[in-house]
């Protein structure tokens, strides 16, 4: 039997309501839903478990390259300049791009990481690895600290809640997408 403009229970508008609430609250802290993909952040994590297991070092490279599918090789400070022509690039971050760090004196190979959400245009999330030596880090924050809001200059999380000193970004590497 159904009923014809029968109103709900109070039960049912709570449990909608609290369904709706947690839709909207997940949207505004990642407008596009975007998420990574969960079998490339699996396949990603395998080599590194694999790789630990043989002795080997944990780079940020292979991470990034296997949890973004950007096939680029090279050390990450070569990543901006040999995306050109392959890949777009730009200066916003979108979830899977790469995040491309320019070379310093302490970080002479550059570092490269993928974004895994935006919480803020000027805040987001990042998985990448080498960032603590053989380490792979998850959801870690980044702060855009640019005077331009450009993400040039960030401050990366390095344990939770604890952001260092900044760093300089050449801007993010985006994935073909759909292939």
């Amino acid at each position: 039997m159904r009923l014809v403009g029968a109103r709900p229970s109070a039960i049912t508008r709570t449990v909608v309501a609290l369904v709706l609430f947690g839709f909207l609250s997940a949207c505004a802290q990642n407008p596009t839903n975007d998420v990574i993909d969960q079998k490339r952040q699996a396949f990603a994590l395998t080599e590194v478990k694999r790789k630990q297991a043989q002795g080997h070092r944990v780079w940020c490279v292979p991470y990034a390259r296997n949890l973004s599918g950007i096939n680029i090789r090279g050390n990450a400070k070569e990543w901006w300049g040999k995306a050109h022509n392959t890949y777009e690039r730009g200066d916003e971050p979108v979830v899977g791009s790469v995040m491309s760090f320019r070379a310093t004196r302490g970080m002479s190979l550059g570092h490269v990481a993928v974004v895994s959400d935006i919480l803020t245009d000027r805040e987001v999330i990042i998985n990448h690895a080498n960032w603590n030596r053989n380490e792979v880090s998850l959801e870690m924050g980044v702060i855009d600290v640019s005077k331009n809001n450009d993400w040039s200059l960030v401050r990366v999380e390095s344990r939770p809640g604890q952001y260092g000193k900044p760093y300089p970004v050449n801007g993010f590497i985006y994935p073909n997408v759909g292939g």
